[in-house]
């Protein structure tokens, strides 16, 4: 479930649309970090669902499995819990480190040569830049980015409040996108196996519904995204339940 994001993305060139991952999440967690949770949790829950109903339809008879949602559901939620705070640990690190990594840039700026410089500058730009520049302006440019920085204080690379802020979003938001599919366990304690049914297929919506919110706020087809991304979901499952996971 453990993932982290780059230090460094490719931004869309356009503004990116309101959406739940923006208007709601996006004060305490990036949108890219957000989906990526989603789906992170929802992974290794479909994991549990579906590798548990596979290895007990092969043992036992539907009825065997009454009474066994209610372990299922905090079996799955501790699981989520644990993976959730490691991933906070996971979040706190790389923003600590990304903020290393720009500091070292700065100094790397200020105390070098006025080429070496801008070439350094022009490694982290160039990929955005490129597209829409000349390669004149884009040279122009870099000077007159490396004159700004040579100027420039440099910000505190330690703990700051923002990524422990960041970590608890990563784990409330993980708890919370999996308590859908793991409603089902609760409410249907005499029948397990139907409870599971149900809950791999809340999951599967959950996914989609993250993914149709990406599309929004990306400016792209909503549907799409959602299809793909729960497409990818149920197939890493399946190959993962195949494969013995």
């Amino acid at each position: 479930m453990s993932r982290r994001r780059p230090s460094q993305r490719r931004r869309p060139l356009s503004p990116p649309k309101e959406s739940y991952l923006s208007s709601v999440l996006g004060e305490f967690l990036d949108p890219l970090d957000a989906i990526f949770t989603v789906f992170f949790t929802i992974l290794p829950t479909l994991l549990f669902t579906l590798s548990y109903s596979n290895f007990y339809y092969g043992l036992l008879d539907s009825s065997s499995l009454s009474g066994y949602g209610q372990d299922l559901f905090f079996a799955i939620l501790g699981a989520v819990a644990a993976w959730g705070i490691i991933d906070g640990v996971l979040y706190v690190l790389s923003e600590v480190f990304a903020r290393n990594e720009r500091y070292r840039l700065l100094r790397y700026v200020q105390t070098g040569g006025e080429e070496t410089a801008v070439a350094a500058i022009a490694d982290e730009l160039d990929f955005i830049l490129e597209p829409i520049t000349t390669e004149d302006q884009r040279d122009a440019l870099y000077h007159d980015i490396r004159r700004h920085l040579r100027q420039a204080e440099p910000q505190a690379i330690g703990l700051q409040r923002e990524d422990v802020v960041g970590a608890v979003a990563v784990v409330v938001l993980s708890v919370v996108a999996v308590l859908p599919s793991l409603l089902p366990l609760l409410l249907l304690p005499d029948n397990t196996a139907l409870a599971i049914r149900v809950s791999s297929v809340i999951s599967i919506l959950v996914v989609f519904a993250a993914g149709f919110s990406w599309g929004i706020h990306t400016d792209n087809n909503p549907w799409n995204i959602g299809l793909i991304l729960s497409f990818i979901c149920l197939s890493m499952v399946l190959v993962a339940v195949f494969l013995g996971g």
